[in-house]
């Protein structure tokens, strides 16, 4: 043989010795198999309605840590285990929500696998049919793209959006004139607004700012700041309730905007997406659906959905330009419900019809 040759293969085999386990140890190297997978599905999980039990099989001894968790939550971790393992995800996924249930197992070398499952978190609520009927027809300005509506002491506010259009009104409710307005910088799209003692707030879409009125002259007194996007907002009397137009509601304190909880919201057929403009009542939240003609009715404390509110009717007489229903508010003082939608020239007050009786 070639001495050359022979001393060139004699340099590799060096090299793989020292250079394969480095590999491993960073987790460079790939195994076949993953070393600790689960035994369960995805799957839908109906709360407080049974156990969920996960099965985690280990095939090999070489692991130094296996760790459980649920949206990026840790619920158990093993040290160098050496056989099954079972752990049981506790019945009572209220509060926890839909999400996925992650396992991480890193080999004694380095190496680190991961195998996923999604729960699917559904209501044991089926949900009433409600129909929305007209009362009457009021005008709304059409250049009003709608992204909050609420009542307070009587007066009726408004929040729209799109940039260099977005502002924030009161509006006589038989006229459909603003009286009053304040308009946001262009770089702003506005969102929904809610009333807190004397301070009117209004969400903005992506740029992660609450900005916070006098109530009395719309005059902005100071600005708030959060984490991703503001779609829909009212409150409990205490508490700003938000929603970000995806399935989750989020509980704000007033004073600081920091989170207090979420609630993840689901029916009987799981997770409702899509949450914009909120309203507030009787220990209730009414969401519109971006999207449909629909709004839920949800029990802030558990996320269940209880009703559907249809307001298809509603639709068809939104006039030519009209966008899709986004608005509802109540008003305290005459017990009378109003919606609307973006660009729509009419407001409508209504009454809510569940089964041949006006709600």
């Amino acid at each position: 043989m070639n001495r050359k040759l022979l001393i060139g293969i004699l340099l590799l085999a060096l090299a793989l010795a020292f250079i394969v386990p480095i590999f491993r140890l960073f987790g460079a190297g790939e195994s076949d198999e993953m070393p600790a997978t689960f035994k369960m599905e995805d799957q839908q999980f109906v709360p407080d309605k049974k156990k969920l039990r996960i099965d985690i099989n280990i095939n090999e001894t070489d692991l130094a840590q296996v760790t459980l968790s649920y949206n990026d939550s840790v619920l158990k971790e093993w040290q160098s285990p050496s056989g099954g393992i079972h752990y049981d995800f506790v019945a009572g996924l209220t509060g926890l929500g839909t999400g996925i249930v992650e396992l991480k197992a890193q080999r004694k070398g380095g190496e680190v696998f991961t195998d996923t499952r999604t729960i699917t978190v559904v209501s044991d609520i089926v949900p009433e049919k409600w129909i929305v009927q007209v009362v009457r027809e009021l005008p709304h300005n059409s250049m009003s793209f709608t992204q909050g509506l609420e009542f307070n002491s009587g007066k009726l506010y408004e929040g729209t959006g799109q940039n260099g259009s977005s502002m924030v009104a009161r509006v006589n409710l038989e006229s459909g004139n603003q009286e009053l307005s304040t308009p946001l910088d262009a770089q702003y799209f506005g969102e929904g607004i809610s009333v807190v003692g004397n301070a009117l707030y209004q969400i903005t879409w992506q740029q992660q700012k609450c900005f916070v009125y006098d109530k009395q002259t719309l005059k902005q007194t100071s600005e708030l700041s959060y984490s991703g996007e503001g779609w829909g907002l009212c409150n409990d009397g205490k508490v700003l309730i938000m929603s970000d137009g995806s399935h989750r509601l989020t509980f704000r304190d007033p004073k600081t905007f920091n989170v207090l909880k979420v609630v993840e919201v689901f029916s009987n057929q799981g997770p409702v997406e899509k949450l914009n403009e909120l309203e507030f009542v009787d220990g209730k939240v009414y969401a519109n659906v971006w999207m449909t003609n629909n709004v839920v009715v949800i029990d802030p404390e558990n996320g269940k959905v209880l009703a559907v509110i249809d307001a298809k009717e509603l639709s068809v007489r939104k006039g030519p330009n009209g966008d899709v229903l986004n608005g509802i508010a109540h008003n305290t003082q005459d017990n009378k419900w109003y919606m609307t939608g973006k660009n729509w020239s009419k407001l409508f007050e209504v009454t809510f019809n569940k089964a041949g009786k006006v709600l």
